[in-house]
C-alpha cells in the first residue's frame, strides 16, 4: 500500500495542497524538509553534484577537459552530462527507487536533476533507456522512466518513451566487465517501426558505470540518422 500511495504522489504534476496534510520529511536524516521537497537543507546543499568532468563521457576529473581515453576512441555520444556523483546520499536513493519501489526518493532526484539540466541545451526529445519486457514484467516499473516521465514534465520537453525498444534480453550488465558488457549488449536496441525520430536528441539513464548501454542505444540512433545524440544520467560512477 505504501509504494502505491508513493507512486501515486510522484506522478502528481503538483503536490502543493498536500503540503498542510503532510510537511515535508528529508527522507535522507528525517530533519523537516524545504519547502515542497522531502529533502532538507543540509541534505540538499550536501548533494554530490558533478562539477569538473570530460564532456564525452562525463568521468569526474579535476577540470574540465576531454578524457585520455575519449580522445582516443571518441564515444557515439556527442556530450554526456551527470548530475551527480554516484556518492551518498545518491547511492542509497537510486537502488530505493530501482530496486524498492521508493518513488518518493525518485520525487526528490527528479526536483534536484531538473535544477542541473534546466541549465543545458533544450533537445528535441527527451529519449529514456527502455527496460526489456521480460525485466520490465518481473520489476514492474521501469525506474528511468519514471525519472524521465516528470523529468521532461518539469522541463517542458517532448518525452520520447515510445522509441526505442529493448529487443534482445541481456544479462545485468552490473555483473559483466567492461568488454562483457559491449559484447552483451550488441543488437539490444532498435527503434520502433514507423517512428520519426528528431534531428537532436537526448538519451537518459538513472546511472552510468561504462556507457556500454548509452553507447549501444547511441548507435543506433546515429545509424537511423539523428544528427546529434546527448546523454543525460542522474549519476555517474567513477
Amino acid at each position: 500500500m505504501n509504494a502505491i500511495v508513493n507512486q501515486m504522489l510522484f506522478r502528481k504534476v503538483d503536490a502543493a495542497p498536500l503540503c498542510w496534510l503532510l510537511p515535508p520529511r528529508c527522507i535522507v536524516c528525517a530533519a523537516p524538509g524545504l519547502p515542497g521537497r522531502d529533502l532538507c537543507a543540509g541534505c540538499h546543499a550536501a548533494l554530490p553534484r558533478q562539477r569538473h568532468a570530460c564532456p564525452r563521457c562525463a568521468l569526474p576529473l579535476p577540470e574540465a577537459s576531454t578524457c585520455g581515453h575519449c580522445l582516443q576512441h571518441p564515444p557515439p555520444l556527442d556530450a554526456m552530462h551527470a548530475a551527480f556523483d554516484y556518492a551518498f546520499p545518491l547511492d542509497r536513493l537510486l537502488p530505493r527507487l530501482k530496486f524498492h519501489r521508493d518513488f518518493a526518493a525518485g520525487r526528490v532526484l527528479v526536483q534536484a536533476m531538473a535544477e542541473h539540466f534546466a541549465t543545458l541545451p533544450r533537445p528535441q526529445a527527451l529519449i529514456p533507456l527502455p527496460l526489456h519486457r521480460n525485466r520490465l514484467r518481473r520489476r514492474g516499473y521501469d525506474q528511468a522512466l519514471e525519472l524521465a516521465r516528470p523529468l521532461a514534465r518539469a522541463l517542458g520537453l517532448p518525452l520520447g518513451d515510445d522509441v526505442l525498444e529493448r529487443c534482445k534480453p541481456t544479462r545485468a550488465q552490473s555483473t559483466l566487465d567492461a568488454e562483457a558488457r559491449q559484447h552483451n549488449l550488441q543488437g539490444a536496441f532498435r527503434i520502433l517501426p514507423g517512428v520519426s525520430v528528431p534531428a537532436q536528441v537526448v538519451l537518459f539513464d538513472d546511472v552510468m558505470t561504462t556507457g556500454a548501454t548509452l553507447h549501444a542505444a547511441a548507435q543506433v540512433l546515429h545509424d537511423a540518422g539523428v544528427q546529434q545524440v546527448h546523454a543525460w544520467v542522474c549519476a555517474r560512477v567513477a
